[in-house]
C-alpha cells in the first residue's frame, strides 16, 4: 500500500538523484516536512531549500544518526520521531549541530545499531530497546511481562523523573549511551497466513504450541516460555521471509512495526496481547554529548522533549489512521485493512490470565535471575517494583492524554 501520498509520484530512482545533488539528508530532511502530495520539482525545491539553510554556515558538530531502517516514508507509519528530531535540533542550534541521518539499514540494522554507537561509528541511533538489548543489556529493564498496563503508562514512565533514576542513569553509566526518547507501544503475537482461515483469537490458550519470533531481550523470552509461545530469536531483517515462508507461526513485535517493515501481506491476525515494551527508542553516545558543551547539550535535551512529545500524539493518531489497529472497526484506507489483517482484542479475564501465567507479580520465580541481575546494575533498587509501583499512580487511560515532563529536572 503506498500509504505515503507525498511521495507517491516519486520514483526510487528521482529521490536519490535529488539526493545525489542536495544529499541525502537535506532530501530526507525537506520531504518529511511535506503535509500534502509533492511533485519531483517540489520536492527538488525544497531540498535546495533545506541544503542552503543548512549549509548556510560551517557547523562545530556533525552528528552521525544510525536508523536502522527508518527512512521518510515508513517514519509517516512509525512515528518514531527520528527526523523531527534531526530537523528541530539544527534549527534549534542554528546550525551549530547538523545531523547526518543514515536510514534504510546503510550503517546499522536494528540488532547493530547499539554496538555501532558505542564504538563512536555512529553519534545517534534508533532501533528497538528489545533488539538492542543484545548489545546493551541493560535494556532488559523495560521488558518485565505487564508491568506496564498500556501505552499511557509507557509515556507517563519515559516523562517521569523515575525513569532518569530507574532506567537513564545506569543505562549511561552501564554502556556510555544517553537515551533520549521512544516510541510507546506494547507486543502482542502476530500470526502469519496459516491462522488467515482461523477464528480469531479470543484466549491465549489458542496460541499454546505455535513458534514465535523473539528479539534480543533476554527478559521476552521468559514471559514466552512461560505462555508457552515457543520463543525463536530471528533477526528482524528476516522475520518477514519467515513468516512469509511458515517457518514461524508468528512474531512477537507490535503494530505499527508490522505495517511500516511491509510485514502486513504476511501477517493475518494481530494479536493485542500487551504482554511487554514495545519501545522504538532514540539515544546517543555519551561521549558525543558530553563534547557538545552546556549550551549545545541543553538543546539536544529540549529538542529531545519535543521528539517525545510529538510521537506521543502523532504515533497515537497514526495507529488507528493509518496502521489500523483499530477493534472492532478499522478505517478502510488503513494497512491493516488493505491487507486483511484482523486485529484479535482479548479480554480484560483473558489479558488476566496471561499476566498470571508469566508476570514477576505472579510467577517471581521465573524472573529472580535476571531480577536480581537488574537491581545490581542499578546500584540496588528493585527496578521491577519502582516502574510497576510508579506508573500505577498514572491517572490517565489514553496515551495522548499523558503530560509531558521534562524527566531530566526531577
Amino acid at each position: 500500500m503506498k500509504l505515503e501520498k507525498n511521495l507517491a509520484g516519486i520514483s526510487r530512482r528521482d529521490l536519490f538523484r535529488v539526493a545525489g545533488r542536495y544529499g541525502l539528508s537535506s532530501t530526507l530532511l525537506a520531504a518529511g516536512s511535506f503535509g500534502g502530495a509533492m511533485s519531483l520539482a517540489n520536492l527538488a525545491a525544497a531540498a535546495e531549500s533545506s541544503y542552503e539553510k543548512r549549509f548556510a554556515k560551517e557547523p562545530k558538530h556533525v552528528l552521525k544518526f544510525g536508523a536502522a531502517g527508518f527512512n521518510q516514508q515508513n517514519l509517516l507509519i512509525e512515528r518514531a520521531g527520528c527526523l523531527e528530531f534531526a530537523r528541530d535540533l539544527e534549527e534549534r542550534t542554528d546550525g551549530e549541530i547538523r545531523i547526518e541521518f543514515i536510514g534504510n539499514n546503510q550503517i546499522c540494522g536494528q540488532l547493530s545499531c547499539v554496538e555501532k554507537a558505542q564504538q563512536g561509528i555512529v553519534d545517534i541511533y534508533a532501533a528497538s530497546t528489545q533488539n538492542s538489548a543484545g548489545g546493551a543489556p541493560y535494556l532488559n529493564v523495560l521488558d518485565y511481562a505487564y508491568m506496564f498496563r498500556s501505552r499511557a503508562d509507557q509515556y507517563y514512565f519515559m516523562y517521569s523523573p523515575d525513569s532518569q533514576r530507574i532506567l537513564r542513569d545506569p543505562f549511561e553509566k552501564r554502556h556510555g549511551l544517553k537515551f533520549l526518547f521512544t516510541h510507546a507501544e506494547l507486543r502482542g503475537i502476530q500470526l502469519g497466513l496459516s491462522w488467515e482461515d482461523k477464528p480469531t483469537v479470543t484466549s491465549i490458550d489458542q496460541l499454546a504450541g505455535t513458534k514465535n519470533r523473539v528479539t534480543g531481550t533476554q527478559l521476552g523470552r521468559i514471559a514466552m516460555n512461560a505462555l508457552n509461545l515457543n520463543p525463536v530469536p530471528v533477526a528482524w531483517e528476516e522475520t518477514l521471509d519467515g513468516l512469509k515462508q511458515g517457518l514461524i507461526d508468528g512474531a512477537e513485535t507490535w503494530a505499527s512495526a508490522v505495517a511500516y517493515a511491509n510485514m502486513s501481506p504476511v501477517v493475518s491476525q494481530c494479536v493485542d496481547l500487551k504482554f511487554f515494551c514495545g519501545t522504538e527508542h532514540t539515544a546517543m553516545n555519551a561521549q558525543s554529548f558530553d563534547n557538545l558543551g552546556g549550551e549545545l547539550q541543553d538543546a539536544v535535551m529540549e529538542s529531545s522533549y519535543l521528539t517525545q512529545v510529538h510521537v506521543q500524539a502523532a504515533n497515537e493518531a497514526a495507529l488507528v489512521n493509518t496502521v489500523g489497529f483499530s477493534h472492532p472497526h478499522q478505517g478502510p484506507d488503513t494497512i491493516f485493512a488493505q491487507n486483511n489483517v484482523r486485529v484479535a482484542a482479548l479480554s480484560d479475564a483473558e489479558l488476566k490470565k496471561a499476566e498470571e501465567m508469566c508476570s514477576p507479580e505472579f510467577q517471581p520465580q521465573l524472573w529472580e535471575q535476571w531480577r536480581e541481575r537488574i537491581n545490581g546494575w542499578a546500584g540496588g533498587i528493585d527496578t521491577y517494583q519502582d516502574i510497576y509501583d510508579g506508573v500505577r499512580q498514572n491517572p490517565h487511560t489514553l496515551a495522548e492524554n499523558v503530560e509531558p515532563r521534562r524527566w531530566w529536572r526531577g
